[in-house]
Order: C-alpha cells, then sequence, then structure tokens
C-alpha cells in the first residue's frame, strides 16, 4: 500500500497529455469591505454546462481559478456577507481581481456543521474534513449554558467520548492524545477545564475549527488518529469593538483595539469561573468541591505593507479543583485532594507574499503545560504536591504555490520537547521526602509537501509526503532487560548511562497520504483515501480517560512510536441546490504500538515506566452516513455511526504480561452504536430555539469474576479486561436564544439572552461502575456525573 501510494505522488511530475483548449485565470484577494480584513473561506465558484469550477480562499483571502474560456459569470459566498458577483465576457483573458465584501448583520441563513466550504463535501478530493461554524457551534445546547467545541464534535459521526468527564475525545477509534489539538499552531496538551466539563478557548475569540479525521494534509504531524485545528479571529484594524457575557458559572470579555488605521491592531479575551457555591444544587455529593478556572488570550496583527504581515498570539489557561472524594498521594495523611494545572502558549506568524502565486509563511511557537495533584495534610494544612509538565517548542516554515490547476505546499519544522516526569515537592512535611524523576528530552525534525490537482473537473486528487525523524536524548539511563521475561527490577541485565546531548534511540519514517474524488456530475462524488501517522508522544495512565495530571511520555528504546494506517472511502450526494446533503463514509483503521498498561500497574514517580506498560495493536473500522439541511429557517442533521475498536497485545510478551491471555478485546471507548440529531428553528428574526439529542451504547468496563474476603472485607479479582458495558448513554438538550430584544435598529449595544436545559429529561447516565466492601458484602455502584437537568441562563452583548 505505501509503495503504491509513493508511486502516485511521483505520477503528478510526468506530463499529462489533455485535449487542446483555452484556459484562463482568475485570481485575486477578497477583503471585507468595512475592516480590509482578508477573508478565509469565501467560496469562490463559476459554473460551465454540468461543471463547477470553485474554490475556497485561503487564510490570507487569496483564490486562483483556471475554466475554459468563454462569457462566464463568478460569484463570491460566504456566510455573513451579501453575495458578489463577477462577469467575464468572451474575450477576457487572464486577470487579478480585488473583491469587496459587504457584511450582513441580520443574516437568517444558517449553516449547520458541514465540510469546510461551500459544497466541499461533494467537490474536494478530501475525506473526512469537516469544519465547525461557530454560530452554528454557539446555539448548540451545552452543559451550564457554556460554548463547547469538544461537545460540538461529539454531535459528528466518528466522534465520541467516553463519558461527560472525560479529557478529550476519541476520533474514528483513536485514544484522546492520538488527537493533534492546535490553537493558533500552538498544541493544547489537556483541552478540558473541571475534569472535561468545559473545553479551554474564550468563546469570543474563536474564528472556526478544521477537523481532519480522514485525510490529514502532510503539514500536520506527530498524531496517530486526527487533527483539531482552531483558529482566532484575527484583529480588526478599524473598528473598536467590545463584547462579552454573563452566566451562572462563568463570566466573559473580549476588547478590540485597532491601533493604526489598516495597518496595527490587538485584542484581549478573557474568560472566568468562580461559581462552585452553586454546585450543591446541582449534587449534594459536590458540597465539598472548590474549583475555578479561567482562561485569557492576545493576539496582534501588523500589516507592515502589502506584501507582509505579523502576528503573535498568547495564551494561558489555569484550573483549580479541590475535593475530598478522590484518594490522597501515597503516604501522605490528609482527606483534601487538589489538582492545579495551567497551559501557556506562544506564537508568532510571519507571512510574505512574494508574488501572486507564491507566498512563505514561517511560525515559532511555543507550548507549556504544567499539572499538579496535591493533597493537604490534616494536621499541618501544609500542602503536598506532585509536579510534573512538557513543553514543546518549534519552528516551521513553508512555501506555499499555486499555478495550472494545482496547489501546492512544502516546508519543514524542528521540534524541540522536554517532558518532567514528575517531583514530589513535601513543602513543610515532616513525613513526606522530596522525590524527582529525571526529565526526558527529545527533538523531532520533519519535512512535508502537500499537491492538490484537477486532472479534469471530475477527476481530482491530493497527494502528501511527510518525514519525520525522531531522536530520544540524554541525559538519562538506559535498562536492558533478559529477553523473554517481564520487564521489571528481576529482569535488568544492565543500565547504561547517557549524557546531555547524546542519542539514547531514534526512529523515523516516511508518512504518505492520498485522496482522490471522481464526480460524475456536479451533486455526487466518490471519494478513497489513505493516511499513514507517526506518533512519538503518549500519555501512560491506567485510567478510563486520562486526567489533567496523566503522565506524557516519548518514545524510547522500549517504547516504540505508534504508526497507524487508516484507509477511508465515502459517497457525497446534495440535492435541491445545496439545501441537503447526504453522506456516507466507510474505514479502516490498523495500528501498531499502542500502549496498555499491566494490570496493577503504577505510573507514579516512576523512572522506568516500560515496566508498568505493554504495547501492542488496534483494529478500527466503522460506517458513518449523516443527512444535513444547510440552509433556511429550519436546519439541521442527523448522523448515525457504527464503529468498533479492538485492542491485543504482542504475543511475543511474556505470559504474565499479555491482557486477555494476548486475545483481543474491547478498548475502552468502543461504543458500536452512536445517533446524533441537532435541530435549530429560526422562529422570526429575535428567537430561535436549538434541540439536540444523543445516543450511544455504553462503554466497556472490567467486572470482577469473584471476591476475596480478608479481615471481613472483600476484595475484586478480575480475569478478562473490558468483559461488560455499563447501561446504554442518551440524552436531550433545549436552548432558546433570544437575540436583540430592543427595537432599535442601529443600536451600537446589541445584546441576546440564551436558556439553556442540558439532560431535559434526567437521564442518570452511569460514566463508571465501580465495586465496594461494606458491612462485608460486596456491592457494585454506578458514578453519575449530571443526574437531573441542567438550567442555565446567560447573557452575550456586543458594542462597537
Amino acid at each position: 500500500m505505501i509503495r503504491i501510494t509513493i508511486l502516485g505522488f511521483l505520477l503528478l511530475f510526468l506530463p499529462v497529455v489533455v485535449q487542446a483548449q483555452t484556459i484562463v485565470s482568475v485570481k485575486g484577494l477578497v477583503t471585507d469591505s468595512l475592516t480590509n480584513q482578508p477573508l478565509s473561506g469565501v467560496a469562490v465558484s463559476t459554473s460551465i454546462d454540468s461543471d463547477i469550477y470553485g474554490q475556497i480562499t485561503d487564510e490570507n483571502g487569496r483564490f486562483q481559478l483556471f475554466f475554459p474560456a468563454g462569457r462566464r459569470g463568478i460569484t463570491f459566498k460566504m456566510l455573513g456577507y451579501v453575495p458578489q458577483y463577477f462577469f467575464l465576457d468572451e474575450n477576457s483573458q487572464s486577470q487579478s481581481l480585488s473583491i469587496r465584501m459587504e457584511k450582513v448583520e441580520n443574516q437568517l441563513e444558517q449553516v449547520v456543521v458541514s465540510t469546510k466550504g461551500y459544497d466541499e463535501t461533494v467537490k474536494k478530493p478530501l475525506l473526512g474534513v469537516n469544519q465547525i461554524n461557530i454560530k452554528t457551534l454557539s446555539k448548540i445546547p451545552a452543559a451550564f449554558g457554556e460554548l463547547d467545541f469538544l461537545r460540538g464534535v461529539q454531535m459528528l459521526p466518528g466522534v465520541s467520548s467516553v463519558g461527560e468527564a472525560s479529557n478529550g475525545v476519541n476520533i474514528r477509534g483513536g485514544t484522546t492524545d492520538q488527537n493533534l489539538i492546535l490553537l493558533d499552531g500552538t498544541p493544547i496538551f489537556n483541552p478540558t477545564h473541571m475534569f472535561g466539563l468545559f473545553s479551554v478557548v474564550p468563546p469570543d475569540a474563536l474564528s472556526n475549527l478544521d477537523l481532519y479525521k480522514g485525510n490529514v494534509p502532510a503539514r500536520y504531524g506527530g498524531r496517530a488518529a486526527a487533527v483539531m485545528d482552531i483558529t482566532l479571529k484575527t484583529p480588526d484594524v478599524n473598528k473598536f469593538r467590545l463584547s462579552g457575557g454573563l452566566g451562572l458559572i462563568s463570566e466573559k470579555l473580549m476588547v478590540n483595539v485597532p491601533v493604526i488605521k489598516e495597518k496595527l491592531a490587538f485584542y484581549v479575551a478573557a474568560r472566568g469561573a468562580f461559581h462552585d457555591f452553586l454546585l450543591p444544587y446541582i449534587s449534594q455529593d459536590l458540597d465539598s468541591v472548590k474549583t475555578r478556572f479561567g482562561e485569557v488570550v492576545g493576539k496582534v496583527f501588523w500589516r507592515i505593507n502589502t506584501k507582509n504581515t505579523l502576528s503573535a498570539m498568547g495564551y494561558l489557561s489555569t484550573d483549580y479543583f479541590q475535593t475530598n472524594l478522590l484518594a490522597n498521594l501515597p503516604n501522605v495523611v490528609g482527606e483534601t485532594t487538589f489538582f492545579d494545572h495551567q497551559t501557556k502558549n506562544f506564537s508568532l506568524k510571519w507571512v510574505s507574499l512574494i508574488s501572486p502565486n507564491l507566498d512563505w509563511q514561517t511560525t515559532i511557537s511555543s507550548a507549556n503545560y504544567d499539572p499538579t495533584i496535591g493533597t493537604i495534610e490534616t494536621a499541618t494544612l501544609n500542602k503536598v504536591r506532585l509536579e510534573s509538565g512538557i513543553y514543546q517548542h518549534q519552528v516551521t516554515s513553508s512555501l506555499n504555490y499555486q499555478r495550472n490547476r494545482q496547489k501546492w505546499e512544502v516546508g519543514a519544522s524542528i521540534t524541540k520537547y522536554r517532558i518532567r516526569p514528575g517531583i514530589l515537592n513535601p513543602g513543610n512535611s515532616q513525613s513526606v521526602n522530596r522525590i524527582a524523576v529525571p526529565d526526558e528530552f527529545a527533538n523531532e525534525l520533519a519535512a512535508f509537501a502537500d499537491n492538490e490537482i484537477s486532472f479534469t473537473p471530475r477527476l481530482a486528487a491530493t497527494f502528501g509526503l511527510r518525514y519525520s525523524y525522531f531522536q530520544n536524548r540524554g541525559p538519562t539511563t538506559v535498562r536492558s532487560y533478559q529477553p523473554g521475561e517481564p520487564r521489571d527490577e528481576f529482569s535488568v541485565l544492565e543500565t547504561t548511562r547517557y549524557e546531555k546531548g547524546q542519542t539514547t534511540k531514534s526512529y523515523g519514517g516516511f508518512e504518505p497520504r492520498v485522496g482522490v474524488r471522481y464526480a460524475p456530475n456536479p451533486d455526487l462524488s466518490f471519494k478513497l483515501g489513505y493516511n499513514l501517522m507517526r506518533q512519538y508522544l503518549q500519555i501512560v495512565s491506567n485510567t478510563t480517560t486520562p486526567i489533567p495530571t496523566s503522565r506524557w511520555k516519548t518514545s524510547d528504546t522500549h517504547i516504540r512510536p505508534q504508526i497507524s494506517h487508516l484507509i477511508t472511502g465515502g459517497v457525497y450526494q446534495s440535492f435541491d441546490s445545496n439545501i441537503y446533503e447526504v453522506t456516507l463514509e466507510a474505514y479502516l483503521r490498523q495500528s501498531k504500538n499502542i500502549i496498555d498498561y499491566k494490570p496493577g500497574a503504577d505510573f507514579l514517580l516512576q523512572e522506568f515506566p516500560e515496566t508498568q506498560l505493554v504495547q501492542g495493536r488496534s483494529l478500527a473500522y466503522g460506517i458513518e452516513t449523516m443527512l444535513s439541511k444547510k440552509k433556511g429557517n429550519f436546519t439541521g442533521w442527523v448522523n448515525y455511526t457504527y464503529a468498533r475498536t479492538f485492542n491485543q497485545t504482542y504475543a511475543d510478551l511474556n505470559v504474565l504480561e499479555r491482557v486477555n491471555n494476548g486475545n483481543r478485546y474491547p478498548a475502552n471507548y468502543d461504543r458500536p452504536h452512536s445517533f446524533n440529531a441537532s435541530v435549530d428553528l429560526v422562529a422570526d428574526s429575535r428567537n430561535s430555539f436549538s434541540f439536540s439529542f444523543v445516543y450511544s451504547t455504553g462503554r466497556p468496563y472490567t467486572q470482577p469474576v469473584g471476591f476475596v474476603e480478608y479481615l471481613n472485607n472483600f476484595y475484586p479479582y478480575f480475569d478478562e479486561r473490558n468483559n461488560q458495558r455499563i447501561p446504554d448513554y442518551h440524552r436531550l438538550d433545549l436552548a432558546w436564544h433570544i437575540k436583540n430584544p430592543s427595537k432599535k435598529v442601529d443600536q451600537r449595544w446589541k445584546g441576546n439572552w440564551s436558556f439553556t436545559v442540558y439532560n431535559l429529561y434526567g437521564r442518570k447516565n452511569a460514566y463508571s461502575v465501580f465495586f465496594k466492601s461494606e458491612s462485608g458484602v460486596a456491592r457494585a455502584y454506578k458514578l453519575q456525573i449530571f443526574g437531573a437537568p441542567i438550567i442555565a441562563l446567560s447573557y452575550n452583548f456586543v458594542f462597537e
């Protein structure tokens, strides 16, 4: 398969014989008529007989179309803007255009979650590429009325989670750490607040979110499953704007300030939540919980001249969660456990327009994640802290070129990693000693090339090739173990010391990606795609979903990188002038070197985690179908997914290390059946209603096969992993949005109310099942996150 893919990539360089005809080129720039900002995602198209020639403007607002000469009409469309039209006469030659689009403030037409751009589901060769429209996302009912992009993507087929308090999502058989989540080009290692209840980006700063769960462009790497690329808004260089909101859980505020008109501007957006006094009203079990979270993001945009722009982004996210419901740190006498973690990201991006067909982009980024778990000692109130962290610094540079029905992107990146596995800081404790696990260091180099080509209006393809090279570096100590024996303290043969800068182990390889589209007519297309992705970082955890303090680990001598092969095929049909759309996709993913844990594994302050881990293979497959109505006062979608994911440890492992004796077992997030429905009804210019319904099969859990009695207590013992399932999950949510209640039309202050009910009929969905010995009897219990309806009211405003 790899050889075939690379051969197809090389065929692009061979001459292609086509019927001679006069081809004209129309290129240009699309901007906002008021702010003069470039507009990305504008649909540019022209229709010739039964064929549609179209393209989406890039992030710099640029486009280029190629089509047969003749009298043509070119259409420019984007949600929230008045459509623009440009006409060419029969004798027109290739030319450059400057299109200015006027914003429509009170547009009722709504576009639901769909693939990126104008009819791109049918037209583009990529599979499984979705763009979440932020206006649509804001209408989806959410817990506590907070806009949440992670809950939004879970309404798509092929995306799920293990439950309400999951710290991430699972996409097409992948684990949560197999998703690359980017915020303006910087990685987010923990995408949630409060153990998965809220996502971590200020809603007012969001521009769009691209989800790649099928074909992944070659510029992305480092994860084995999917990519979520979150783009923040560009500061408005012409207009002051103040926006914000008040809710039962949090408050938010964003201010945009133009410094030099049409040249320089910045904004700051922040959100904070300090209302933990409301938690006991949700559940009495939360009476002891103290929590707060917040984030702030700032962005600066500078148009240096007509050909160069510079932007900088800074992001800070904080969380604090304290409870007596969770276990303490070992050997610490206390009743209260707390979690405290921070994310600090920064990026600097330079874009230079070398020619109308060529631009050069360079990004410098830094991502720092510092999670802490601690226990408050009962006698002294001293805080014992277990501190860890992951730090990534990266430089990426790429050239983008467009000419003669082809789009090229070539580039390279260099990445440095430092992981702090854990430092036990005793504070003033008299009974706890300081312990520090040595840091891990690694480098990753990558080069990539992407080519999108239209052979004919009916046949198009995208070819990508990435090469990555990873080095695990010293200082560190590496053990070697007795072959065929379990990796533990008793099978160590020798240890080798590597000093700073020495390479302990290196990995590398090609990552081909290809997608082909055949469209017999403008409303129907068939697609086929293949992806290979390599992952050199992973979370090591023995919990169902990794908690914020779960440990990250580099690939090394004993932990090999994960490698994923994904084959995808699909059929795509649009109806009634692209108002309705039906998609059907099937996928097969085979992964090797996946991470799992030995029975009884303990990663706390473990210097040699390979003694607690095993590796194996994973098989995931599924069918996804979706029907959506994309325009009008009544919009929405329904989708159904059948998906399975099975893991299996390698057969060459010692029998004591194999999970389920080496047989296949369902993954923690294996949910065979999923059904999602979302409906948005615009009643009039001021009122709209949204409903969403979610159903999925219960996830697996491990049920004990018996209990052992010891000192009048019963302790469970287990045989097969994930041998039972929790009850099925289902939930109905409601939202009522009231826009601009005031009758004034030209007012500078615009407000709207949102009333939401999450879990409308109070379904007591189980998150997990656990067993506990009480009065000499072993009992099973269901852990529930939300067992009652959650009502929320929020007010949002804009002043400009």
